[in-house]
């Protein structure tokens, strides 16, 4: 019989993975029409674009951050206030940005590679959506260990924007 704390997680699991399947799906999509990897955003210079999903707890909102390679970015709810907005990140943000995307060793932090599994049931869980299709997540638990170079994504999202960096 499964204990009602793991149903919460596996529910709160499901939950996220549909979140994170739909706007993957909807940004991939736009990508495959519009900038991807190598072929350069606005500025002609290569990028890659990046979403972050968050849900607080089992009930809160989806909320949603997309940045494109020229570090245009959208929101939608993203401080959980129910508030949509757009901005633009400065060129070093951007470039910034850029490099850490690029990083080879975010093939070794996404959730298949570290077999990630939520541990807490009503922490803000981020994912970090990169194309093409990478995928690492976090949540604010205490102890929670952090892959380096995706966190320093996170933390520059949420700097940045009014994307919320903990629950």
């Amino acid at each position: 019989m499964v204990r009602p704390s793991w149903s919460r997680v596996v529910a709160l699991s499901a939950s996220l993975l549909l979140a994170v399947q739909l706007t993957g799906c909807s940004l991939f999509g736009r990508a495959e029409g519009g900038t991807s990897p190598g072929q350069g955003g606005a500025t002609g210079a290569p990028g890659r674009r990046v979403s972050l999903v968050q849900k607080l707890g089992l009930d809160g909102p989806v909320r949603t951050l997309d940045v494109d390679p020229s570090g245009r970015w959208q929101c939608k709810d993203c401080a959980g206030d129910g508030v949509d907005s757009t901005g633009q990140l400065n060129p070093e943000q951007t470039q910034r940005l850029q490099r850490m995307l690029a990083d080879p060793a975010l093939a070794e932090e996404t959730d298949e590679a570290r077999q990630y599994k939520q541990g807490c049931i009503d922490a803000l869980t981020s994912s970090l959506l990169i194309t093409p299709r990478l995928t690492i997540t976090t949540q604010a638990c205490p102890g929670e260990p952090k892959p380096a170079v995706a966190y320093e994504i996170l933390l520059l999202l949420t700097q940045t924007t009014p994307a919320e960096d903990k629950g």
